[in-house]
């Protein structure tokens, strides 16, 4: 059978063959664990969720293992993982965990088209994204607090991830703003080639 190859981005199938490898599963059961389990990387739900078991199903990685019927409902097909699922989820899983990638999130593009703002927007900008991540962060040692006595670590290394990399970029982020604070980032002046900017900040902000 054709091998399809699961993309960087395709988490939805990575989610679909992880949860199969637990047990066979209807799609519908699909969805409501990935919310149960606040998998909120998995987006598109629930067209993305039906295209990704089309595709696996395709690529001999899922199979159809019953379809039922229940009186007033519509029919669902439970699917079940195959073994060259099992072995796809294992090969793409350990690629995964073992080689960084450059992934490029829309902050990015926005930091590097910083210098389009006046320097007062640019800070008001960062320092309400500062007060969101540490606010998120809050919320995120709050959900840890509350299930780390019924739970095992390896069940919360995803929400221990999530808060190194906010806390991490919250840390960064408190550097630029002290040095836009500081008038110590070289802001482009009425004459270059962008839009019009602020050379100083206000020592109030």
């Amino acid at each position: 059978m054709a091998r399809e190859r699961l993309g960087d981005r395709d988490v939805v199938a990575l989610a679909v063959l992880a949860l199969l490898a637990e047990q066979p599963r209807h799609p519908y059961e699909m969805q409501r664990l990935i919310k149960e389990r606040r998998k909120d990387f998995v987006t598109g739900l629930p067209r993305s969720l039906y295209h990704a078991v089309d595709r696996l199903l395709r690529a001999g990685n899922v199979e159809q293992a019953e379809t039922t019927k229940d009186e007033g409902r519509p029919e669902r097909t439970t699917y079940r993982i195959t073994d060259s699922g099992r072995e796809r989820l294992e090969l793409r899983l350990l690629d995964l965990l073992s080689t960084p990638r450059t992934e490029r999130p829309v902050f990015t593009a926005a930091v590097s088209f910083l210098a389009h703002l006046p320097v007062e927007s640019a800070l008001r900008a960062l320092q309400s994204r500062v007060v969101a991540l540490r606010g998120r962060i809050a919320d995120v040692d709050t959900q840890i607090a509350l299930v780390r006595p019924h739970l095992d670590r390896l069940a919360l290394l995803e929400l221990e991830h999530a808060r190194a990399l906010d806390n991490a970029e919250a840390d960064w982020l408190d550097s630029v703003v002290a040095d836009l604070r500081a008038c110590s980032l070289t802001w482009p002046s009425e004459s270059d080639n962008v839009t019009p900017l602020t050379r100083k900040v206000s020592r109030s902000n």
